[in-house]
């Protein structure tokens, strides 16, 4: 090859490499701009979703309930802090703390009523206890003629008398107050064990049927220093009981009025009875008794001091 021949075949190599280096660098240059372009689309579709988000987006929440706004929580995460739990409510300095039921009335009744009945036995004179059994008298005598009994015979002529005396005494409870069965017979012992007095007879009459139930008592206290007098613990049980009663009612009247009247350490009652409101009519189960049971402080507190109680008074071996 002559030396110009091989200088043509140089400039052919150098022309098809500036060429080839053309054809790439537009190439590039045509991808750069093409994907500058798609960016650039990319873009204003993103803005214009912004802006489109951001338009509905206050036009949904307008109309959402504000619940559904909100991340879901189930309630029971959320922790409740000790200060919360504690009432906010002041206490007032001189008022006594009572528990809410049943409230007992010291001045003789424990359901106090502004209608007229069992308060006017308290304080009513001769003449008015004379005009009371003179109703219930006639009353009797209605009921006597509504079952279709003559109630001028013989044997029933004296009745409608002897029954309203028997309900009043039956009743006497709501002629009597805690004060005055206490008497103040309250003593400052320093003991501090338990104070057991079983097996206190009962007798009421069931506020439903007017018949009666009877049975027998457990009464039992810690002392916090301060003892009462052991036959104070039955008089109370027979005021109650001397009441139109039900059992349940019955046996947390004796054991919040305990409460009161020592503040001890704790009570416990229990009662077990025959309501004849069962046995004569209705069911007419005549071995079925009814258990109550009401624990106050260190009884409800500790299932220790409760099981030692049952156990003394036979109902846990």
């Amino acid at each position: 090859m002559t030396q110009s021949e091989g200088a043509v075949v140089k400039d052919r190599k150098r022309s098809r490499s500036r060429h080839q280096n053309g054809h790439h660098s537009a190439s590039s240059d045509g991808s750069e701009a093409e994907t500058a372009s798609q960016s650039s689309k990319r873009s204003s579709r993103k803005r214009k979703g912004d802006d489109d988000a951001k338009v509905n987006g206050n036009h949904s929440k307008k109309q959402r309930r504000p619940s559904l706004s909100q991340p879901a929580r189930d309630p029971r995460d959320t922790t409740t802090s000790k200060s919360k739990k504690k009432s906010s409510k002041p206490k007032s300095e001189g008022v006594v703390t009572r528990s809410p039921s049943p409230v007992i009335d010291f001045d003789g009744l424990s359901r106090p009523s502004k209608s007229l009945g069992t308060r006017e036995r308290l304080d009513e004179s001769p003449e008015q206890a004379a005009v009371r059994l003179e109703k219930m008298k006639g009353a009797v005598r209605t009921i006597l003629e509504c079952v279709g009994e003559d109630p001028d015979r013989p044997g029933i002529l004296d009745t409608p008398r002897r029954y309203a005396e028997a309900m009043l005494f039956l009743t006497r409870g709501y002629q009597q107050n805690v004060k005055d069965i206490v008497n103040n017979a309250i003593f400052q012992e320093g003991h501090n064990e338990m104070v057991i007095v079983k097996d206190i007879e009962i007798f009421s009459m069931c506020e439903h049927h007017l018949v009666p139930f009877t049975g027998k008592m457990h009464i039992a206290y810690i002392p916090k220093n301060q003892v009462i007098g052991l036959s104070k613990l039955p008089r109370i049980a027979e005021m109650f009981s001397r009441r139109f009663q039900i059992q349940e009612r019955l046996t947390k009247e004796v054991a919040y009025a305990i409460m009161e009247i020592l503040k001890p350490q704790g009570v416990a009652v229990v009662m077990e009875s025959s309501h004849l409101c069962m046995v004569m009519r209705g069911v007419q189960k005549t071995t079925a008794s009814t258990i109550t049971s009401c624990v106050l402080g260190a009884f409800e507190k500790k299932e220790k001091t409760r099981n030692e109680f049952l156990s003394l008074v036979g109902l846990k071996t």
